[in-house]
């Protein structure tokens, strides 16, 4: 799965993240780096940039 969200960077895609407590969202986010476990996005329709946890990515689709 690291090999596949490595491929994202610089792509606007589509996924699914399941959170700390639990709850899954599906976001569209553009790609921008992944360094030690985390992946910086822009979240298209939060507006806004993320850090999401690598291994609470669950499914991406370009």
């Amino acid at each position: 799965m690291i090999n596949e969200i490595e491929s994202c960077i610089g792509r606007r895609v589509d996924l699914i993240y399941v959170d700390t407590a639990g709850k899954f969202s599906q976001r569209r986010v553009d790609f921008f780096a992944i360094r030690n476990g985390k992946a910086r996005v822009f979240d298209v329709n939060k507006r806004g940039f993320r850090t999401l946890s690598v291994d609470r990515i669950l499914a991406v689709q370009l």
